[in-house]
């Protein structure tokens, strides 16, 4: 009797008589799960070496969104144009929200912009494997690369919003200064904090149901509550009377605040830009530190179990 078979008929007389842990003859017989959780070091080099497949699928998924459409890939641009012309309506002029605000327009896009990549990611995030069950239950690959494909399509989508801000913040008077060239750094610090909440989102999606539902009204309230139509110190400090600690908290126990002020920080003021303070690049590092090695470890931690049920 072969190896398998001998070990097929040891588990039935096992499982029937109660003999040995199933779990032991398989050791004994080097049996391993179809489906296993690797060693995080080997998850993560599986990842690299399916980043063309994830990049692929990042851009395939851009590329398609538009494709039914008659104006296709010119809407990656009309799309921040229409956006950028709404919110400034809305807010700067009809609710009046500019205040003393230098150049409320480039103020508001820049905040708008920052946001909706966070945003986008972490909703996108959330779907990611409960929008792709059949793929996770016909292939075998690891299941980190649906959200870390999302967080990229989105990153896509940013580039071209990126080109449209830099255009409105030249037309709205901003000098071009030596800070634009910080721009990347903050820009990668998001994605790593975007990739990590992604990653966080796309768990608790995969097990929530409901998630989806309540994801609207959870970034609804982060997006007031991150300044991105509204000067924090102003309207906290100045116009609520409330303690300068209270919007130090809301600046950087809030990430996506810390990224909005330190974009803004680069693009937008009066003298033409300047350096972000030390406690901004604190805030930002610290959040996609913490949430890029989080998200994966809490990510992995359930990978076996992703398509089940």
């Amino acid at each position: 009797m072969s190896q398998p078979e001998s070990a097929v008929a040891d588990a039935q007389a096992g499982g029937r008589g109660g003999q040995e842990p199933l779990a032991k003859l398989a050791a004994r017989y080097g049996l391993r799960r179809a489906i296993a959780r690797p060693r995080f070091p080997v998850y993560v080099r599986q990842l690299w070496e399916r980043r063309h497949f994830i990049l692929t699928y990042a851009t395939s998924r851009n590329v398609s969104k538009y494709s039914s459409s008659a104006l296709g890939q010119l809407w990656q641009i009309l799309t921040p144009l229409l956006n950028a012309a709404i919110y400034y309506v809305m807010f700067g002029l009809v609710l009046g929200g500019k205040g003393t605000i230098h150049n409320y327009p480039a103020f508001l896009l820049t905040g708008m912009f920052v946001f909706t990549y966070t945003q986008r990611s972490v909703t996108a995030g959330a779907k990611s494997i409960s929008g792709n069950l059949s793929l996770i239950r016909a292939l075998h690959f690891p299941r980190a690369s649906l959200p870390l494909a999302y967080t990229i399509q989105e990153l896509q989508q940013l580039a071209i919003s990126m080109g449209v801000l830099l255009v409105i913040v030249l037309i709205t008077g901003e000098p071009i200064a030596l800070t634009w060239l910080l721009m990347p750094v903050v820009l990668l610090l998001q994605t790593l904090f975007n990739v990590g909440a992604g990653l966080v989102m796309a768990r608790l999606g995969a097990s929530m149901r409901d998630l989806n539902q309540l994801l609207p009204f959870i970034t609804r309230t982060w997006l007031y509550a991150s300044g991105v139509f509204f000067s924090i110190q102003e309207k906290v400090v100045g116009a609520a009377h409330m303690p300068q600690w209270v919007a130090d908290v809301m600046y950087y126990a809030n990430p996506a605040a810390s990224y909005i002020e330190a974009m803004r920080d680069i693009l937008i003021t009066k003298d033409g830009g300047h350096v972000p303070p030390d406690s901004v690049w604190i805030s930002c590092v610290f959040w996609a530190v913490f949430a890029l090695c989080f998200g994966f470890w809490y990510f992995w931690r359930a990978e076996e179990r992703y398509g089940r049920g």
